[in-house]
């Protein structure tokens, strides 16, 4: 008789680490997809930079809408680095967290 609600009493103490688990994941998966745009955008910038172009401009257009506000492009010289913040669902997370990523290209002058 006193097994009779003792999945339950488990399901509801494993269900915390079980959605700590599932963020923990998710925030995984949307820093390696920033890592992956971010350096998208630098070779972008790059080539842009080597072809006379704006290579701020074609680094922001690498990126999809959502990052406009959580991108920031330096350039150095023939290097073109971005800065991106990835997504989070936790607002104080998001702010610590930066993904970088440069690229270089010179031109054939």
């Amino acid at each position: 008789m006193a097994e009779r609600g003792q999945a339950t009493v488990e399901l509801v103490a494993a269900l915390p680490a079980l959605l700590l688990a599932g963020l923990v994941a998710l925030q995984l998966l949307a820093a390696g997809y920033a890592m992956t745009l971010a350096d998208g955008a630098a070779e972008a910038g790059a080539l842009a930079r080597a072809s006379g172009g704006s290579p701020t401009e074609a680094a922001e257009a690498a990126l999809p809408g959502w990052a406009a506000d959580d991108v920031a492009v330096a350039v150095k010289g023939d290097e073109v680095s971005v800065r991106l913040r990835p997504p989070s669902p936790i607002p104080a997370l998001a702010k610590r967290l930066t993904i970088s990523s440069s690229a270089t290209a010179r031109s054939a002058r």
